[in-house]
């Protein structure tokens, strides 16, 4: 079985080592990379060729719906999971490309559902939050 390779963007550590920690135990999900802000997404993405790539909205340097605008442009097959704490932001992310959002509070089944879903589906525009 071919494992779903993940790209963790957040500007904070501990919300990315948490993210971690929920995806490496996965025996079909890879966290490859991450990365610390959306500029070093957009070329992490690039690099990396991500299934998946979990975006924070607010970040320093540029933010999540800039670089999910970005990568949806070199990489249009490249799924963005959108995950904020703030629901003001899910329509930019959606407009710029993004495929499922979830709020940092959802329970980490949506959290392992959604990559799933996006990593199997080529079409999916799913809004999902919880």
């Amino acid at each position: 079985m071919e494992k779903i390779k993940v790209l963790l963007v957040d500007d904070n550590e501990v919300v990315r080592e948490g993210l971690k920690s929920i995806l490496e135990p996965q025996p079909d999900i890879e966290v490859i990379g991450q990365a610390t802000d959306g500029l070093d997404a957009v070329a992490k993405a690039e690099e990396l060729r991500p299934d998946v790539i979990l975006m924070d909205a607010q970040m320093p340097v540029m933010d999540g719906t800039e670089a999910t605008k970005r990568i949806k442009q070199s990489l249009p097959g490249v799924k963005v999971l959108f995950l904020t704490v703030y629901g003001d932001y899910v329509g930019g992310a959606l407009a710029a490309g993004a495929s499922w959002y979830l709020t940092k509070d959802c329970r980490r089944q949506d959290l392992l559902e959604g990559i799933r879903v996006l990593a199997q589906s080529s079409r999916t525009k799913a809004k999902r939050a919880c």
